[in-house]
């Protein structure tokens, strides 16, 4: 009987304990749940992962594309002409339009140009010319500039004091001078602003006088009589210069039967 009471006893223990390690595993597993479910819901509570993030590399940018190049300057806009003004008249009076002169300042056009130099640079340049060859006169210089043709100086031949001379021995092309032809009483195509001359020096006026001398103008033009020589600032029958003229109306005084003129162009007017 005592045997069977301690069997009881023992079993009893054994059943307490396995109950209460049910409860407290039940227990355990229910806390962890909350705990889970409350970090969850509270990410401040999540472990930190001490597991350092490596470093992001920034994307190499994707060139932006090179800015287009500057634009030329246009050149186009640089050939214009306006009448006398008196800011101008001030700058001819006395020298190439002298008291006297025939020639109506509203018959004249004060032309801006700009030229390839000798220097194979690009200069302003200004000529005064005959309303009536006007348009003629940007027309051929935007073309002679188009194909690079050098010209050393077109300047207004009253930066020369009016002296035709000095304006040719410094090689320079201009128009309008109210003048005579050389060693005449004959007005000029010049002094009607329908002549114009080009790189003066290397293209003079020259001719053999009654008396057998030879007149050549600018006097220092002495190289440039032999036209069977090369040089590449001689006018010529044919060549560029020669051809832009002569589309435009004009006639040239290298192809005169006696007189040669060889920097000289003009054009006839009704």
């Amino acid at each position: 009987m005592a045997k069977k009471i301690l069997y009881i006893f023992i079993f009893t223990i054994l059943a307490g304990v396995l109950i209460f390690s049910t409860v407290m595993m039940i227990k355990f597993f229910n806390e962890a749940a909350e705990e889970e479910k409350q970090m969850e819901d509270n990410p401040m509570l999540k472990p930190i992962d001490e597991t350092p993030t490596p470093t992001e590399i920034p994307a190499t940018p994707t060139p932006s594309p090179s800015p287009s190049p500057v634009p030329e300057k246009n050149y186009d806009e640089e050939f214009y002409m306006t009448e006398i003004t008196d800011e101008i008249l001030e700058r001819i009076k006395g020298k190439s339009y002298p008291e006297g002169a025939t020639v109506s300042l509203d018959d004249l056009r004060w032309c801006h140009v700009v030229h390839y130099g000798f220097d194979g640079e690009i200069h302003e340049g200004e000529i005064i010319v005959n309303k009536a060859i006007a348009d003629d006169t940007l027309e051929i210089f935007k073309e002679l500039f188009d194909i690079k043709y050098e010209i050393e100086k077109i300047r207004l031949i009253d930066e020369y004091d009016a002296d035709d001379e000095r304006s040719m021995e410094d090689n320079n092309s201009s128009s309008f001078c109210y003048r005579t032809i050389a060693e005449t009483t004959v007005l000029s195509n010049h002094a009607l602003g329908l002549a114009i001359d080009i790189n003066t020096l290397y293209n003079p006026y020259v001719y053999t006088r009654k008396d057998g001398s030879l007149f050549l103008q600018p006097e220092n033009a002495t190289d440039y009589v032999d036209r069977e020589k090369e040089n590449p600032h001689f006018i010529k029958n044919g060549d560029p210069c020669y051809n832009i003229f002569i589309a435009h109306g004009f006639t040239w005084g290298g192809d005169w039967n006696t007189k040669k003129d060889y920097q000289h162009f003009e054009k006839s007017i009704d």
